[in-house]
């Protein structure tokens, strides 16, 4: 069975929209379409518009803007927006429906200014982001924005047309600047730590280079809420979408497979309205700081504790991984004793209990999670994830000994070969200056940390570098699994 709006009626097997798609309108403008949104923001609106008639107005128009974007267009236009997604259970069931909240899609290489006009309408009253870590164009050691990169200072070009997602967004601010209309909200959902501040202070740099006069209108009208968001979304896999069809008898091209935990704070601050998300399950709060201190502490920088020692200990998925009784103790003794005391008091949150959710979420094997996925783009997801665990317990006098030898095992890994000699396919934006660096620490232990725009003076700090050096020697002379033994055995 083929999946969009003229077959939609056909499918009785699986639950689709109870709601007139027809009479859904675009309030949120998305950029960065991907498995996580669909996963989650979709999701989540697709829920309340089956409770909610009133609600209809916040369906989403999803934009790409990277040449890789093309094949989500070219799926999700086919499709009428239509996809499916699967929740995997431990247990093996899976449960899957058919999602209907995105009710159009652009892809800006093909037209610019339909994206700019899409945002600039009166309809539109919030841009969500999911661009990645990277996405917000930020050195992660200084937090300044950079301005070398070279598609935004294309966009910095005077008369040029918008290309990137800050050109994009800032010419349909100026626009409604222009018109008299209200701000829409800025509202990123990305894995960063104060997000919400991130996209205030990148989006406002940008414009400042821009027009001064526009980025003072932003920064006096828009909001840009911050966000902790949650739901492990694993890279769709052909035999994924083989299953789904087999399964189900829908053919869909890009479905979206994920677990059943879901979880989203969202901050209150908006520019003009939102939808009543709290309905439907969102915590909107105050304060989103100490949940996402929380979650990226614990759950990201969890995961790239336990993905180079994986993958070095021969694992490909991290749910075998997690079954070593190794890796399970160093995911424990990282997460409660280096990282959790790094963290605020959570309102309404046993962290105990979190962990404890945590490492059964990480064993599920029903979503076949890689290892690869976890491994790639560290420089990205280390700086922002785990070095700000580093750097509170050295100022607080604490242990890193977890914490050094995952950025151990990163500089191993990024070495582009494993203990056994085979090749690692290191999927990095950074990898050409990073595996160079990696492989000189054989000679040089130094090299990788001492790299600033990324450690920042981390090589400086004896507290540092001495677990750090002695988990890189332990590793090469004696490899990952003896470290960890090592490394968790009793004092």
């Amino acid at each position: 069975m083929r999946l969009d709006k003229q077959h939609l009626a056909e499918i009785v097997d699986v639950p689709t929209p109870g709601y007139a798609r027809s009479e859904l309108s675009c309030g949120i403008v998305h950029f960065g379409v991907g498995g996580f949104h669909r996963a989650h923001q979709a999701m989540y609106l697709d829920r309340l518009f089956e409770q909610d008639p009133q609600s209809r107005t916040w369906a989403i128009c999803g934009v790409g803007v990277l040449p890789s974007d093309a094949r989500m267009r070219d799926a999700l236009v086919a499709q009428d927006g239509l996809y499916t997604l699967t929740l995997k259970h431990r247990d093996g069931v899976a449960e899957t429906s058919v999602i209907g909240s995105i009710a159009e899609y652009l892809y800006a290489p093909d037209d610019p200014e339909a994206v700019i006009a899409k945002l600039a309408s009166p309809e539109t009253k919030i841009v969500s982001l999911t661009i990645t870590e990277g996405g917000y164009n930020f050195s992660a050691t200084t937090g300044e924005f950079d301005l070398s990169n070279p598609a935004v200072a294309a966009d910095l070009e005077p008369d040029s047309v918008p290309r990137t997602t800050f050109g994009l967004v800032t010419a349909a601010l100026a626009r409604r600047r222009d018109q008299g209309l209200p701000s829409f909200t800025v509202m990123s959902c990305d894995n960063i730590e104060a997000n919400g501040h991130i996209a205030r202070d990148t989006f406002t740099s940008f414009a400042r280079h821009k027009d001064s006069a526009l980025a003072d209108w932003i920064a006096q009208n828009t909001c840009f809420p911050s966000s902790m968001v949650d739901r492990i979304t694993p890279a769709t896999t052909p035999e994924q979408i083989d299953e789904v069809a087999e399964r189900t008898g829908i053919d869909d091209r890009w479905p979206v497979v994920a677990e059943p935990y879901t979880q989203w704070v969202l901050e209150d601050s908006f520019s003009d309205g939102r939808p009543q998300l709290e309905s439907v399950g969102v915590q909107v709060v105050g304060d989103v700081g100490p949940y996402e201190l929380m979650k990226l502490r614990l759950l990201n920088a969890g995961h790239q504790t336990l993905c180079y020692f994986g993958y070095l200990m021969d694992y490909r998925y991290v749910h075998d991984a997690v079954q070593d009784p190794l890796v399970r103790k160093l995911l424990r003794e990282y997460m409660s004793s280096e990282a959790r005391p790094t963290l605020q008091p959570v309102p309404g949150v046993d962290v105990d209990q979190y962990i404890d959710t945590l490492i059964e979420r990480f064993s599920n094997p029903a979503i076949a999670d890689t290892i690869a996925r976890l491994c790639q783009d560290s420089s990205d997801r280390i700086p922002k994830w785990l070095l700000p665990v580093i750097r509170s317990r050295l100022a607080a006098g604490g242990k890193i000994d977890c914490a050094a030898a995952v950025v151990a095992t990163w500089t191993r890994y990024a070495e582009g070969v494993d203990e056994h000699g085979d090749p690692i396919d290191v999927v990095d934006p950074l990898a050409d200056s990073l595996t160079p660096l990696a492989r000189q620490s054989r000679d040089e232990p130094l090299a990788f940390v001492g790299n600033t725009a990324l450690f920042g003076d981390l090589a400086q700090q004896q507290g540092f570098t001495r677990p750090y050096l002695w988990a890189l020697e332990t590793l090469r002379t004696k490899g990952a699994r003896e470290l960890l033994t090592e490394l968790l055995a009793p004092a």
